[in-house]
């Protein structure tokens, strides 16, 4: 099987990419600004530097929010013929945190009250009836970035002010006092594969790796795994990272990352994180890849069994059936030659052939 990996070519990425050789028959590192897609009446192609894009059983497609179109056109274009782990609509839903908390209260997954601030004037509706400190953060951003913390309607206020001044949507949401600890947590498939608790540095209320914080490794509570791995499916990926806070009432989701940094989580966990989503890519692509095939030949001896013995088709497509040191052979197969088992017959072989005669 071939994979391919397309990214912004960070540390994380080229690790996963290094990890998939080592399961995959031949995996392609390409960059995502290379890629472009063209759109057609009625056809969607996807060229990497000028040239059509080979077809991959298996394509991990993963970049910032800032690529969000262009990852959204590539899954489309590209997950009718390879396993993709995140879904085309996906990255319109994890690149945007509003749409993100949308989906997880659809969802019921517990959350900060979050509001978002249509104009100025409601902005100012919000604030004034909130419970201090809050939180104040632009739809788009990873790492922290666009994050800011108001301990007070006056200091609230003057970050409207300078907000309003951006023509940008905001978000209000609740302040969760931790003490300055959030988990991330990596899901992968319908598991939490690794977690650890960061912890922000002084005077600091984002807990970011990229921000200064600290990671350590964390076991996480069987119901916080629980609603990681919701969060994720809800989502629509089978990886990426979670982030939780614990509350009073128990642990809320604040974030979903579709493109997680390894460096800080596999040097807290001492785990090859790259290694498990490689092996979990190429399980996945594998299970997709068989069960396909067996949905053929079982399409093939469908319609075979509808035909009478003496107008059958004289071969099928399949695969073998061993039970210990034997082949069971698929019954339509001995209807097809009409095999006894009062009558002895011969049996030839070689090496990838099998000759059944009765005598």
């Amino acid at each position: 099987m071939k994979a391919a990996i397309i990214s912004l070519g960070s540390k994380s990425s080229r690790w996963i990419a290094d990890a998939m050789r080592k399961h995959f028959e031949a995996v392609d590192d390409i960059y995502l600004k290379s890629i472009e897609v063209n759109l057609y009446a009625g056809k969607l192609d996807v060229l990497y530097n000028g040239n059509p894009l080979p077809k991959y059983d298996c394509v991990y497609a993963k970049g910032s929010f800032r690529y969000t179109p262009l990852l959204r056109s590539i899954t489309t274009a590209l997950s009718q013929q390879s396993y993709m782990p995140i879904r085309a609509e996906t990255f319109t839903i994890g690149h945007d945190k509003l749409l993100t908390h949308l989906a997880l209260q659809l969802h019921k997954i517990p959350m900060p009250a979050t509001y978002l601030a249509s104009s100025p004037l409601s902005a100012k509706k919000i604030l004034g009836r909130v419970n201090y400190p809050i939180i104040m953060k632009f739809p788009q951003g990873t790492q922290g970035k666009g994050v800011m913390y108001a301990d007070s309607f006056a200091s609230a206020s003057s970050m409207l002010d300078a907000l309003s001044a951006l023509r940008q949507p905001f978000l209000i949401q609740e302040y969760i006092e931790t003490g300055g600890i959030d988990t991330r947590a990596i899901v992968v498939g319908d598991k939490v594969v690794a977690s650890m608790r960061r912890t922000a540095v002084s005077g600091e209320q984002r807990a970011n790796i990229h921000a200064g914080g600290k990671g350590e490794a964390y076991e996480m509570e069987t119901y916080a795994k629980k609603i990681a791995v919701d969060a994720a499916k809800v989502i629509g990926a089978d990886v990426c990272g979670i982030d939780i806070l614990q509350g009073p009432k128990g642990p809320l989701v604040i974030e979903a990352n579709l493109s997680p940094g390894l460096q800080g989580i596999t040097a807290a966990t001492n785990l090859d994180v790259a290694g498990i989503i490689a092996k979990f890519l190429y399980q996945k692509t594998k299970d997709i890849t068989e069960s396909g095939k067996t949905l053929t030949t079982s399409k093939i001896l469908e319609e075979a069994s509808k035909k009478p013995c003496e107008s059958m088709i004289d071969q099928i497509v399949t695969t073998l059936d061993f039970r210990g040191e034997r082949i069971l052979l698929p019954k339509i197969v001995s209807d097809m030659a009409k095999l006894n088992d009062k009558k002895e017959v011969v049996i030839k072989s070689q090496k990838g052939r099998v000759l059944i005669e009765e005598c």
